[in-house]
């Protein structure tokens, strides 16, 4: 049980007595007596007894139950005068002295961000991937062109917030809030800057420099589902942090940001995914922030990181990145409608409505300025939920929508006229407020200057380990591989069993050997495209923010399935190998099985190719589809080499299938005599004359094959280096 002691304090609202409980928080709660007691001389009950666990978070049911046995009355959230921001909300009588602590604080120069004059145009063509343009029939040359292309979306907007804050960018979808994000970002693909100018550090933004100051945490997670929270970290460490740290810094920074970001109960449990079980939503959030956070950047943005998540999660969310804010950190972070103790965590809030700024100030002075506007909250309203209503445009009639932007234009004008004398763009109560917040005592962690990243070959090395240790903790997908391998193998193996000592006739043993060499490659084109597609979004982001490179990645995540390969065409190839009772001699069968490792690896370069070439799931799979089965119809069973007409002929002369299937044959039939009787007579014939191949030896099948795998694998590295890996979510 733990009680909290109310006391009477010298403060008086008219003739009404205000309380304020004895609390570690900065924000006290404000209660105004309505009932009296019997009589005012009866004292208050000295120690309210309250549940378990209910201080642990703010609790307004609770709290209204405490005012009700008081015979008390809380004022609403718009009424009751905000002191400063804090960890906990002004509606909570609670606090926890662990949220105060701070693990570490970012030690570098302060920074400023400055958005002066900003007006921002989109292409809103250019959004629209050029997939979807093909299948409205549009030609490429009219993809970027239309009357009603171009769209403002952010117009006049002025901004200026530094480290020690925390701004948020509250209004309705489709205010501009991402846009704005993305300019800052640099990340602003389809868009363009009419006019005005970014400033980090009175520098002008650039690519370059952003990748030294900011973080940018994406609305969705970008996270390997198999790594457990700690490994996922680690990893990251290893990537981002200046190769003069030592392994023993990178575990430390490690553990000071799980434990910054209160994750210590699910540091060794898996990250997870919409598909796997594993660490809740809130808590995957978190560990996308702290993947960010580990190079202690000075400059943290947030794209909607509360979306998805329950109220409760996504306070608690916010309240994480209120503790990094004082830390010395510039936060920056947009959002829909924050509920009211969310809401008063901030200390600047700007409100956006179709690109205009409705307001753009001090959080706790908000209703003030809009109630001098005549827009007064309603008692029991949240501030942030009835100013983003006032702001947004209404679209469900003509009239409605004409109105409602009337409005907003009229506010956007009414607060250009009021902040017009402030030199940083914030209103404020009196002019003499200071929204700077001091940071607080804390362990500092050493900031370096030097932003040397580790080299190629560190990279490669931990890229090479995630991927391994990644690819094997799914169990059940390699379980799943290896079953279905085996169950083909054995499925052909004993169509062809049987036959005893007798061998197999040509045509039977012709139709095997070109089954063998076609139907498991087929499957692994469908699996390592499915597999790539899965990891797209965290590759795009991560080469984007500049971890590590290309060339590092594409060597890792060759050699780090290569033993998945191994082991699928060794489940493959050797039961089929022995049940068909082909060539029993071990060189007959190394050969055979080295042609069909070949074969299968062709089909994973190309279908590593496709994945890289083309932005969907979709779209992959169909230029798989077909070019196996380009492959497959030249391949010189389905159509014999001598009767294919031009195009699919010179097809065949790159078709991995043909010539895996010419090599197979070579092997079986090379040293092998079969009997034919015609009439009374019988003909040893050789086995090469059977089919007719002969015309090239068996290492030239090797050497094809070869070369296809590099052409595939220098392709698919000409992919990722040369085009953006969008996924869905990324256009």
């Amino acid at each position: 049980m733990r009680q909290v002691v109310l006391k009477w304090l010298p403060v008086f609202t008219g003739l009404k007595p205000s309380l304020q409980p004895t609390c570690p928080c900065p924000s006290p709660l404000h209660l105004q007596v309505t009932a009296a007691p019997s009589s005012w001389g009866l004292p208050l009950p000295p120690s309210p007894v309250l549940p378990d666990g209910v201080g642990d978070t703010p609790h307004a049911d609770t709290v209204g139950r405490l005012c009700q046995s008081l015979h008390l009355t809380r004022l609403p959230i718009a009424a009751a005068p905000l002191h400063g921001r804090g960890l906990c909300a002004q509606d909570s009588i609670f606090c926890s002295e662990e949220d105060n602590s701070l693990y570490f604080t970012y030690s570098g120069k302060s920074n400023v961000l400055e958005v002066k004059e900003l007006n921002y145009q989109v292409n809103t063509a250019s959004q629209i991937p050029w997939y979807e343009k093909l299948t409205q029939m549009q030609m490429p040359w009219t993809w970027n062109s239309g009357p009603n292309s171009r769209v403002s979306v952010i117009q006049n907007l002025n901004l200026k917030v530094q480290s020690g804050q925390m701004l948020a960018i509250i209004g309705s979808t489709g205010g501009g809030k991402t846009s704005l994000l993305d300019v800052i970002t640099c990340r602003d693909h389809g868009g363009k800057i009419k006019s005005g100018q970014i400033m980090i550090n009175n520098k002008p933004s650039t690519p370059q420099l952003v990748k030294k100051c900011i973080a940018h945490v994406r609305q969705d997670d970008r996270l390997l589902p198999h790594l457990t929270v700690r490994e996922t970290l680690l990893f990251v460490a290893k990537l981002r942090l200046p190769k003069f740290f030592s392994d023993s810094q990178r575990e430390k920074r490690v553990e000071d940001v799980i434990a910054e970001l209160r994750l210590r109960q699910c540091a060794n449990t898996r990250v997870g995914n919409e598909y796997l079980r594993g660490v809740s939503g809130g808590e995957r959030r978190r560990v996308s922030i702290g993947v960010q956070l580990l190079w202690n950047p000075g400059i943290l943005i947030l794209d909607e990181p509360t979306s998805g998540l329950d109220s409760f999660t996504a306070h608690n969310l916010v309240i994480t990145l209120s503790r990094l804010a004082r830390g010395n950190r510039l936060v920056l972070l947009s959002l829909h409608q924050p509920r009211s103790d969310i809401f008063q965590l901030f200390d600047l809030v700007l409100l956006m409505s179709s690109g205009v700024t409705v307001y753009s100030g001090t959080a706790k002075d908000m209703v003030q300025y809009f109630t001098e506007l005549g827009y007064p909250c309603p008692r029991y309203s949240n501030p942030a939920d009835f100013y983003v209503d006032l702001a947004s445009i209404d679209k469900q009639t003509a009239e409605k929508e004409i109105e409602s932007r009337k409005r907003a234009n009229i506010l956007a004008s009414l607060f250009l006229e009021k902040i017009k004398t402030f030199d940083d763009f914030l209103w404020k109560a009196n002019e003499d407020d200071n929204v700077v917040n001091t940071v607080k005592e804390a362990i500092h962690m050493p900031y370096h200057a030097s932003n040397q990243l580790p080299g190629v070959l560190r990279q490669f090395t931990v890229l090479l380990s995630r991927q391994v240790s990644n690819d094997f903790r799914d169990l059940s997908t390699l379980l799943v591989h290896g079953v279905e391998a085996l169950i083909m193998s054995l499925l052909i193996g004993f169509l062809y069993y049987g036959h005893g000592e007798s061998r197999l006739s040509i045509r039977d043993t012709t139709a095997l050997l070109y089954m063998i060499g076609a139907l498991i490659p087929f499957t692994v084109i469908l699996d390592v495209i499915a597999k790539c597609h899965s990891e797209r979004a965290m590759l795009y982001h991560d080469l984007e923010s500049g971890m590590y490179s290309v060339s590092p990645y594409f060597f890792a995540k060759i050699l780090g399935e290569l033993p998945e390969h191994c082991a699928f065409v060794l489940i493959y190839g050797v039961p089929i190998y022995w049940l068909a009772n082909l060539m029993p001699d071990p060189e007959h069968f190394l050969l055979n099985f080295f042609s069909v490792w070949l074969a299968v690896y062709c089909a994973r370069g190309m279908a590593l190719w496709v994945a890289a070439l083309l932005p969907t799931l979709q779209l992959s799979a169909f230029l798989g589809n077909v070019l196996f089965t380009s492959f497959y119809l030249s391949g010189g069973f389905v159509v014999s080499l001598e009767n294919l007409w031009t195009v699919p002929f010179w097809v065949s002369k790159v078709s991995f299938l043909r010539w895996n299937f010419q090599g197979m044959m070579q092997i079986q039939f090379t040293e092998a005599k079969y009997e034919m009787t015609v009439g009374n007579v019988t003909l040893h014939i050789p086995g090469k004359l059977s089919m007719g191949l002969d015309s090239q030896p068996l290492y030239v099948s090797y050497l094809i094959l070869g070369g296809n795998i590099i052409v595939f694998l220098l392709l698919y590295y000409l992919s990722l280096r040369f085009i953006k890996q969008k996924s869905n979510q990324d256009w």
